[in-house]
């Protein structure tokens, strides 16, 4: 690349918290790889950015498809030589029924988005991060992870192995200009939030636009902490 921008991939960029963060990341002149399933929305991100005078890279990708994150690395070592953020945002909330009605399906599911597409992505992605000088990778967790409750089975077991993995991934980088930590945005006004709290106002709630700015801040070289488990606060 010719400019010094720095350049950060954002999964489920198509909407909710993923989208917050990738206009985050161009309104403060990061140049943004977007990662959705949705090519319209992400070609309505892309205009979006595009309108504030930056630029983005659109990667239309189902993370159920583990192959196609291992493809990932390839193309974006030539075309960019390195990634200096990931903001791994995407996420399934499944079915919220009792544990031994859960199918199979479901449950795998929320272990595919919630767990294993983001291992996959670290495994693609850490090559790339450590040609960073300051590669700074955050996972959006949740509350369940640390406080499961009666039906949430699936779900709060997908974050709490992704905790468990980020929480170890970042014990290996202490020696290395990475950083890597965990991100609860809380209850936020996202789809998800709906369907699962259907009788919750939503406008109580922040929206995603005011969760964004924290996550970008844990992606700026500047951030330090490792290994954190980070709670969102009402700003």
């Amino acid at each position: 690349m010719t400019d010094n921008k720095r350049i950060a991939l954002v999964t489920g960029a198509s909407r909710g918290i993923g989208k917050a963060v990738a206009i985050e990341l161009a309104r403060r002149g990061w140049r943004v790889i977007a990662v959705a399933r949705a090519q319209k929305a992400l070609e309505q991100l892309d205009d979006r950015i595009r309108d504030m005078g930056g630029e983005a890279t659109l990667i239309p990708l189902d993370l159920r498809d583990l192959a196609s994150i291992d493809q990932l690395a390839a193309p974006l070592l030539e075309r960019f030589g390195r990634i200096d953020g990931l903001a791994a945002c995407a996420g399934v909330l499944g079915a919220l029924t009792p544990t031994q009605q859960l199918t199979p399906a479901v449950m795998d599911e929320a272990m595919t988005v919630n767990f294993t597409a983001n291992y996959r992505l670290i495994r693609a992605l850490h090559p790339l991060l450590r040609e960073s000088e300051a590669g700074r990778a955050v996972f959006v967790t949740s509350g369940a992870s640390r406080n499961p409750k009666a039906y949430w089975a699936g779900y709060a077991a997908s974050k709490a192995a992704l905790d468990a993995m980020v929480t170890s991934y970042a014990a290996e980088l202490n020696v290395t200009p990475i950083r890597a930590n965990l991100f609860n945005p809380g209850p936020t006004r996202t789809a998800m939030r709906q369907k699962a709290f259907p009788g919750e106002d939503p406008m109580t709630l922040p929206t995603p636009d005011e969760v964004a700015p924290s996550i970008v801040d844990m992606l700026e070289p500047g951030y330090t902490q490792n290994g954190a488990w980070v709670q969102f606060e009402r700003r």
